[in-house]
């Protein structure tokens, strides 16, 4: 297990914007692909944001443990001179072109990624709507148009529901931000928001191009 993943596991009690912003920065290699190492990293800090927020973010944090853990697994296994794990482009070339895809009993990394790509757009959206939104105002009608216009389209009607309900204990956006970044951290973290946005839907943009051109989006 890396230090990274040392870290989170043992709780580290600050979401660090700046760090998200430098690590999906550096993660954008050539001129159409994400690095793998830097996109995994980057996510161990976005997954302090959820464990922060508590119960209230259970519908997306619930599993995604479980899948940065299988893509780490892969990576780990990987140990041919023929690095495929090294990039979601590389990654997502090889598993078609093996016909591994569908294969039974095989766990798929381009579709675990997949699942945490639909999460980082929810991240990325209610991230950026929260921009426009005053101190003591109160979030959750952000949040509720975020995940509606995200990851809600993926879930059932059971999680759906429920995590509308979730969504009405988030507090005000003054709040939320304390609570995650901490009072003395709020300022530099507001600063370095934009930034990080910016970086954080290059990255995606770059890796729903990838699913785009291999079509697949709908993979179960």
């Amino acid at each position: 297990m890396s230090a990274v993943r040392d870290s989170a596991a043992g709780g580290a009690n600050c979401f660090d914007i700046e760090k998200v912003s430098e690590l999906f920065e550096s993660s954008l290699i050539d001129d159409d692909d994400v690095r793998m190492e830097d996109y995994l990293e980057a996510y161990e800090e976005i997954m302090k944001f959820f464990l922060l927020m508590g119960s209230v973010f259970t519908f997306v944090s619930s599993d995604v443990r479980t899948k940065l853990d299988i893509l780490y697994e892969h990576r780990q296994q990987d140990t041919g001179s023929e690095k495929h794990f090294d990039s979601i482009k590389t990654m997502i070339l090889y598993e078609k072109g093996a016909s591994l895809l569908h294969q039974k009993g095989y766990v798929s990394g381009s579709r675990t990624l997949l699942r945490l790509h639909r999460g980082l757009e929810f991240v990325y959206e209610f991230l950026n709507r929260l921009r426009d939104v005053a101190d003591g105002e109160k979030a959750h009608h952000i949040c509720k148009s975020a995940y509606n216009d995200t990851l809600a389209r993926h879930h059932p009607f059971l999680i759906r529901k429920g995590a509308q309900v979730a969504m009405f204990a988030i507090p005000t956006r003054g709040e939320l931000f304390k609570r995650v970044c901490h009072d003395t951290n709020v300022p530099r973290a507001i600063e370095k928001l934009p930034e990080m946005l910016q970086h954080m839907r290059m990255v995606y943009d770059r890796t729903n191009q990838l699913y785009t051109l291999e079509e697949l989006h709908t993979l179960p």
